[in-house]
């Protein structure tokens, strides 16, 4: 199936598996016996964080399923938590195709699809559904801005999506930094994104989203808004603009690139933002694709992480895999808990 899969257009292919995984959510008992044998459950990868329980560090990055279309599946297939969208107030298409592109040799990703997605309301009954469902899953939503919404009004924007949503996501995401929106990634600058913070206000979990070109100074100046503005963490990182390293003959495109090379400056962004300031809460994520990769992560002071681009390439084992291959590093390192990292950050 896999094989089959990457023979079809990287788009084609995206949407036939979504499409399978969310007939499949939509079968209860099809879904909740495999769900029992796949997932991996464990007292001891359970983690607290954002003010939430989560039964494993393991999420899904946002961009998969942005219609929330697979919930189900999602936790049928062993993650702690799912993050839905970049969802907008209004449904938009997104980017004229093609618009994403596989590159095997570099086991990356690049896409500029545009924040395509139908809108929060057709969202907003998919989650509603799920949650009737009563699926012990945590959802993220992660909101953006429509493309024609001028930055002075970005505000509005993410503040109808946030409201339409509030009672349904558990936590919720802003993506300032999705380099495929004109002049979205402009909000990750200082007066900018105080402006937008100050707007923004809901008693759920607020994150928001970076980009992993920022500098040092532009970042020290995010995580000083963060602070002012009281939001309970950071989703690091988004994809990169960069081109260093790769072989393959697709890097030409334009757009965002995610997958193992943006693994190490995912990593450098996240032991940053631990050392100006300890303790920030962090969902890491770019180029995970290894239980290893899971522990580097969390042993540098992620409270939870993120696969998107893996999972394309390793295919839907990919969560249990990670989260026996942690309990075995767990084992050799004597941690009976994911808590008792936190001492060592």
């Amino acid at each position: 199936m896999h094989r089959f899969l990457f023979a079809l257009d990287p788009e084609k292919a995206h949407e036939l598996t979504l499409s399978l995984l969310a007939f499949w959510s939509e079968r209860g008992p099809l879904l909740e016996e495999p769900g029992r044998l796949l997932r991996v459950e464990d007292p001891r990868l359970r983690v607290e964080a954002l003010g939430l329980s989560f039964p494993n560090p393991l999420g899904l990055a946002a961009g998969m399923d942005k219609d929330a279309r697979a919930l189900g599946a999602w936790w049928a297939l062993g993650f702690g938590f799912a993050e839905v969208g970049t969802l907008t107030p209004r449904p938009q298409p997104g980017n004229p195709r093609p618009r994403l592109f596989r590159l095997p040799e570099d086991q990356a990703l690049i896409n500029r699809m545009g924040f395509n997605n139908r809108g929060v309301e057709a969202a907003k009954a998919r989650l509603g559904a799920f949650r009737a469902r009563g699926l012990p899953l945590v959802v993220g939503v992660n909101l953006g801005k429509n493309r024609d919404t001028p930055l002075k009004r970005a505000a509005e924007d993410y503040l109808r999506a946030l409201h339409a949503l509030e009672a349904l996501g558990d936590y919720f995401v802003l993506n300032v930094s999705s380099p495929n929106t004109p002049g979205l990634r402009t909000l990750q600058e200082g007066p900018f994104l105080d402006e937008l913070l100050s707007e923004i206000r809901t008693d759920k979990p607020l994150l928001l989203k970076i980009a992993p070109d920022l500098s040092p100074g532009e970042l020290d100046e995010v995580l000083r808004l963060v602070e002012k503005h009281r939001l309970r963490g950071l989703v690091a990182t988004n994809t990169t603009l960069s081109r260093e390293g790769l072989a393959s003959p697709w890097a030409k495109e334009e757009g965002g690139l995610s997958g193992r090379p943006l693994a190490r400056r995912s990593l450098e962004v996240l032991h940053h933002i631990q050392s100006a300031r300890p303790g920030l809460e962090v969902i890491s994520v770019g180029g995970v694709f290894s239980a290893e990769d899971v522990w580097e992560r969390l042993v540098a002071g992620a409270s939870l992480v993120q696969v998107y681009t893996g999972l394309v390439y390793e295919g839907p084992l990919l969560p249990r895999r990670l989260l026996k291959g942690l309990l075995q590093r767990m084992e050799a390192e004597g941690i009976r808990s994911l808590a008792e990292l936190r001492p060592r950050r």
